[in-house]
């Protein structure tokens, strides 16, 4: 895998309470590929991750605040999940906005388990065909998403997964999905 993105920047948009492995494994795999990461957030220093929701799992430092960014400025966006991390999100405008304007750009998507929730409050769900965890699939399919029970699916340009079990296919996958994405000019020697 390694070269397959490089000069792609890659957004990481993720709260307190984030799962670890949701954000730093999908990371790991991004960056041997040669993706270049920023974590945006709602506010900055670091973020508090979470493992199996419950216990504290250290931090991760925040690169920059998401009203601050462009869709402009990255190639793929990274939604990690966790229960609150995504619940978080949705009640900061700057990000919901953040998640819309990516979603409509059709610049790839990618987010497990809790994630998909972004989805809904940015009203992008609708007649996409996903995956979650499954405590989140009726709010899935109430805002008009069609659910499936599958490791990992891509409709147009996005691709949900439900579980930290999905990892490994999640990782390989939105490898292949970001790499789909046009490089940007002048990165890589590429247009």
């Amino acid at each position: 895998m390694a070269g397959e993105l490089n000069g792609r920047r890659v957004a990481i948009l993720a709260a307190d309470g984030v799962e670890r492995v949701e954000l730093e494994q999908p990371r790991q795999a991004l960056e041997n590929a040669g993706a270049r990461t920023d974590v945006l957030s709602i506010h900055d220093g670091e973020i508090a991750a979470r493992n199996n929701d419950l216990e504290d799992a250290g931090t991760f430092g925040v690169d920059r605040l998401v009203g601050s960014a462009s869709v402009d400025e990255y190639d793929a966006l990274l939604l990690p999940g966790g229960t609150v991390n995504p619940d978080q999100l949705r009640m900061q405008p700057p990000a919901v906005k953040f998640v819309r304007d990516f979603v409509e750009s059709g610049k790839p998507v990618a987010s497990i388990c809790h994630g998909p929730w972004n989805f809904v409050e940015a009203d992008v769900a609708r007649g996409r065909r996903l995956t979650s965890f499954p405590s989140i699939r009726t709010d899935l399919r109430n805002a008009g998403a069609e659910v499936v029970d599958q490791e990992v699916v891509t409709d147009g340009n996005i691709t949900t997964s439900r579980s930290p079990d999905d990892l490994p296919a999640f990782c390989e996958r939105i490898v292949q999905e970001f790499a789909r994405a046009p490089q940007p000019a002048g990165a890589g020697g590429r247009a």
